[in-house]
């Protein structure tokens, strides 16, 4: 089985705020990828004594422990339990309803030798290979269908459709956000490979337009996850001097991705 893991912060002096795991059972038995995109906090704070790097590590420390060790919790209960452990861990000290307390997108894939099943949670995406190297995208579009005005500035969008019905979810403080995850398996021997991006890798497809998901896949299979973030670093460094292209409120923002080949 061959993996590959990048991430790399959006600006080199601010930690990074994703987290990327793989868990590779002692057994040799199946495996899981853990992708969680942290959001960025607002300049007035969060509400909350702690980072998004403490958070999402904490998350994603419970995600890959629960993932691996209890193959008996669907994906839904692993990321409800794991969203409960790291509120836990700092409800005493901080205001956990807060619109921005710390959080976090979600991708989590579980396989064994029989079935692959996967949870997407907001913006970031899975792209699953199957053997005729056909790839298909599994994501969560509740954010992209929002209209341009309820993302206007934080403050509308924490208050209308943040973590909100009609609007976009992400894991927080909340654990009852899992069960609106999208969700799904398929038959392990239907997947050869697989790819977990934060929407920070993802703009190579969504934002520069220079391929599709199956172009994007090729370039990881090919090259690696470096060059696909290499890529994404070139457009972004070109667009800030050329302006052509809208809709971005950083000009780089934390990039990760997790590509594994499980034949």
């Amino acid at each position: 089985m061959r993996t590959e893991v990048v991430s790399e912060p959006g600006d080199p002096d601010r930690p990074d705020e994703d987290f990327a795991g793989v868990g590779l059972p002692a057994c040799g038995q199946g495996g899981c990828v853990i992708v969680l995109d942290g959001v960025t906090p607002p300049r007035d704070g969060t509400g909350c004594l702690h980072s998004v790097p403490w958070f999402t590590a904490r998350l994603g420390g419970a995600l890959t422990e629960l993932t691996v060790s209890d193959r008996d919790l669907t994906l839904s209960e692993i990321l409800s339990r794991a969203i409960l452990r790291t509120a836990d861990a700092h409800a005493f000290t901080c205001d956990l309803s807060h619109p921005r307390t710390p959080q976090a997108t979600v991708v989590l894939v579980r396989w064994s030798a029989d079935l692959l099943e996967y949870l997407v949670l907001s913006d970031s995406t899975l792209l699953l290979e199957s053997p005729d190297g056909t790839v298909t995208p599994v994501q969560d579009d509740r954010l992209a269908r929002l209209p341009r005005a309820a993302l206007a500035t934080d403050a509308v969008a924490d208050a209308t459709v943040r973590n909100k019905e009609g609007g976009f979810f992400t894991a927080a403080a909340d654990p009852s956000v899992a069960a609106l995850a999208v969700t799904g398996s398929v038959p392990r021997d239907e997947v050869r490979a697989l790819a977990a991006l934060t929407d920070g890798a993802t703009r190579w497809v969504e934002k520069f337009h220079e391929g599709g998901w199956t172009d994007c896949f090729t370039l990881l299979r090919k090259e690696g996850a470096r060059a696909l973030v290499d890529r994404v670093r070139a457009l972004e460094t070109a667009d800030r001097a050329e302006r052509r292209h809208l809709g971005r409120g950083k000009t780089h923002d934390d990039a990760t991705v997790v590509y594994a080949e499980l034949r």
